[in-house]
């Protein structure tokens, strides 16, 4: 009715809450943003990036955007000028167009926030049982094993405790020199599996000093770092090996620049000894368009391998100096046919080998692995757990086949092998060529139960023994 006014309480309150509503309804209305390039709506292209003078681009034309002008600039056509020239923006800032593509912001750890420790001192391994373990996969090298179980069971005590009281441990960084296929990288590997850690495995011989082809020194944290599923924490407690460093010496008599010599040790003085690394998430490369972390080496365990060749010669050297003056002298050729000429290798002969004395000083364990002997290749055959022959037996195992080898065979294998001077690598090679026919043959009987491997047929002279199911049948020639 026109002209009166309702008055009653109960009338008022559904007014005032319609007008509420309709309040409510015009505030949260927002028009829907188009793209300025595409001109596709927010809810066909996705989330808008909000630029000044109201712009709006959609993901997939920034990103088409950053593609053409990274294309530009490796051609050498960018004109960083034109930057500054686009119509209708003046400052862009970059970090908030990466938190608009999804790129978060690295999150602040909270000092309020107290988290488990990674890593539980009463859950390491003491030395003794470190190197049991290692015993079951590693033949021989007993000196070699008990210094690393020595030396990983003090550093991750160092770890755990972290900073306790006002006495400062330092690391346990390791450098073990030994011919290759001796068992190094096997070691590391095995003791990264023991005390599931986060393991990188990366190659000196690919490390360039910072500005040149290759890699940079800072990618062995980026590949422990991915080792780690990019968690921060668990990576700064991990290990890295760095194989061949013997590679990254000093060059002698060079007229050229030596960027992956001398210039990578220096650069990798900092990593060993405890820093602050920025490194990318997810790539090698800082250039490419990932966000960066910061990782600190303090409490990453370093252990350096190399075969250092010629290491031999300068260690006789040294020692031909010594004992060649006086009534008393020893004959130069002494130490021709010394086995354990390596463990005698001091500071000095790395230094002389192109090794320079800051970067050994910050792998203060220094230790040798031995050459193997055939019976050692014997025992790498049969005993580890994971041995070669282990395997095999185990793939024809289910083929229903046993699979058998002769005490003669397997000293004609390891004879073989010690001619390649490859190590424990030669073996699976040589056993590779000699099961491929037995591999190939075996699934086409069905009443084959048994295979023998002889040591004729490892010499070329005969051939494997093959035994039916129930009965024994002739040798096969040894070409088929």
């Amino acid at each position: 009715m026109k002209g009166v006014y309702m008055t009653d309480k109960y009338n008022d309150e559904i007014i005032d809450e319609e007008n509420q509503d309709t309040d409510d309804q015009t505030d949260d209305y927002e028009p829907e943003k188009f793209c300025t390039l595409c001109h596709r709506s927010e809810s066909q292209a996705g989330k808008m990036i909000d630029l000044p003078n109201n712009i709006h681009i959609c993901p997939d034309c920034m990103q088409r955007s950053f593609d053409s002008m990274n294309t530009q600039m490796q051609s050498g056509n960018f004109n960083y000028g034109d930057l500054f020239n686009m119509p209708n923006i003046s400052m862009i800032d970059l970090s908030s167009l990466q938190n608009q593509m999804g790129q978060q912001p690295k999150p602040k750890k909270k000092k309020s926030e107290k988290k488990d420790p990674v890593l539980d001192l009463k859950k390491i391994p003491a030395p003794h049982k470190i190197k049991a373990t290692l015993d079951e996969y590693v033949i021989g090298q007993e000196y070699a094993k008990k210094v690393m179980s020595v030396a990983v069971y003090n550093h991750y005590k160092r770890v755990a405790t972290d900073t306790m009281d006002e006495i400062a441990i330092e690391k346990s960084n390791m450098l073990m020199i030994g011919p290759t296929g001796c068992g190094k990288t096997y070691l590391v590997k095995t003791l990264a599996k023991l005390l599931d850690v986060p393991l990188a495995i990366a190659d000196a011989t690919s490390l360039t000093e910072a500005g040149y082809i290759g890699d940079d020194i800072e990618s062995v944290v980026s590949k422990l770092l991915a080792a780690a599923d990019n968690d921060v924490e668990k990576a700064e407690h991990g290990i890295i090996f760095i194989d061949e460093i013997d590679k990254i010496a000093k060059k002698k008599n060079t007229n050229q620049r030596d960027v992956s010599g001398e210039a990578v040790q220096q650069g990798m003085l900092k990593l060993l000894e405890g820093s602050d690394v920025e490194v990318p998430v997810g790539a090698n490369s800082k250039n490419a368009m990932v966000p960066l972390t910061t990782v600190n080496t303090r409490n990453i365990l370093f252990i350096c391998g190399g075969a250092f060749p010629d290491l031999e010669n300068i260690i006789k050297e040294r020692l031909n100096k010594q004992a060649s003056i006086g009534f008393y002298a020893d004959l130069k050729d002494k130490y021709d046919d010394d086995p354990n000429l390596l463990e005698k290798v001091t500071v000095d002969d790395l230094r002389n080998f192109g090794m320079i004395p800051e970067f050994i000083g910050r792998l203060p364990i220094i230790f040798t692995m031995n050459g193997l002997t055939e019976d050692m290749m014997v025992q790498i055959l049969r005993e580890p757990r994971n041995a070669i022959l282990k395997q095999y037996q185990k793939l024809l195992a289910l083929d229903e086949v046993k699979l058998e080898f002769e005490e003669d065979a397997l000293r004609a294998i390891a004879a073989k092998a010690m001619e390649k001077h490859t190590g424990a690598r030669a073996l699976r090679a040589i056993l590779e060529e000699y099961m491929l026919d037995i591999m190939y043959e075996i699934p086409k009987d069905d009443n084959i139960g048994e295979v023998v491997i002889t040591r004729g047929y490892i010499e070329g002279n005969g051939g494997p023994k093959i035994l039916l199911r129930g009965q024994e049948v002739p040798l096969l020639e040894s070409g088929q």
